[in-house]
């Protein structure tokens, strides 16, 4: 994710724009919407299985994430600590199913059919405490007051959490990426199990170029690095090529149907 001081464009009247530091992706920053649309198909992948349902997208950041769920499900509740993004997410993101406390993902506790986590738990000292947390608030197990949870008073609701691939993420030969707010980052394998050790059911799936992203990568492969470069084309290619980057763009896929070790990240949905 790039970590240069770019600031948010063209925001609506009495909505502060946010300053992009590296730690949280933005949109509306044109050299920032590779990771955006990274995101926000994840994002999108999850409001169509969310249906109807109450849900709790933790650490929320900016907000379109929490936008995007609030399309589908019958209430949105977008939780984040740091004040900025709150005070920019409840301004401009406005439905009346959705709104967005500022609170610790760790400790904010509300009746939920689905918590959505996603690209934080690297983040995360205690990443245990977190999901567990989380599996208590899909299963009804906060206290009297949470009542019965999930489709058909089951108790029984569903957590997607995402993470980066660190093969993916991190230079070739390196252990791990660069970032600094990154405390551990995960591979496939370690991933599923960290969630298996807190939910009866796991699903993992592989984050994936697709469209005209899978052609960028191939034209890579084919050495169009060398190509651009000679052609002094790179600058101009690229302030074309970045901003024209969709969400359909990325495809998931499930564990078994592709090789997650080649993912760009993860994404468990957990039961």
């Amino acid at each position: 994710m790039t970590s240069t001081l770019y600031e948010q464009r063209n925001q609506p009247d009495g909505v502060p724009p946010l300053a992009l530091t590296g730690e949280r992706t933005l949109p509306d920053v044109p050299e920032e919407n590779y990771w955006f649309r990274r995101h926000q198909a994840v994002y999108e992948w999850i409001a169509a299985r969310v249906v109807s349902e109450r849900v709790i997208d933790m650490a929320c950041g900016e907000g379109y994430g929490s936008d995007v769920l609030a399309a589908s499900a019958a209430s949105v509740v977008g939780v984040d600590a740091n004040p900025e993004a709150h005070e920019h997410a409840r301004l401009r993101y406005r439905r009346p199913n959705l709104r967005f406390e500022r609170d610790l993902v760790e400790s904010f506790a509300e009746p939920a059919d689905a918590v959505v986590f996603l690209q934080t738990i690297e983040h995360l000292q205690d990443p245990d405490a977190v999901l567990e947390h989380y599996r208590s608030l899909v299963s009804g197990l906060e206290g009297p007051n949470f009542g019965e949870v999930g489709r058909g008073g089951e108790g029984r609701g569903t957590v997607y959490v995402s993470t980066p691939n660190v093969r993916t993420l991190a230079p070739k030969g390196a252990e791990r990426s660069d970032n600094p707010w990154h405390v551990h980052e995960y591979r496939a394998d370690e991933f599923e199990r960290l969630c298996r050790s807190h939910f009866n059911s796991v699903a993992l799936f592989g984050l994936f170029h697709t469209r005209k992203l899978r052609a960028h990568e191939l034209a890579l492969r084919a050495g169009w690095d060398g190509v651009h470069a000679r052609l002094g084309l790179t600058k101009r290619f690229y302030d074309w090529f970045t901003p024209a980057i969709a969400a359909s763009d990325f495809v998931l896929r499930p564990r078994g149907q592709a090789d997650l070790s080649r993912a760009l990240d993860f994404i468990a949905v957990c039961r």
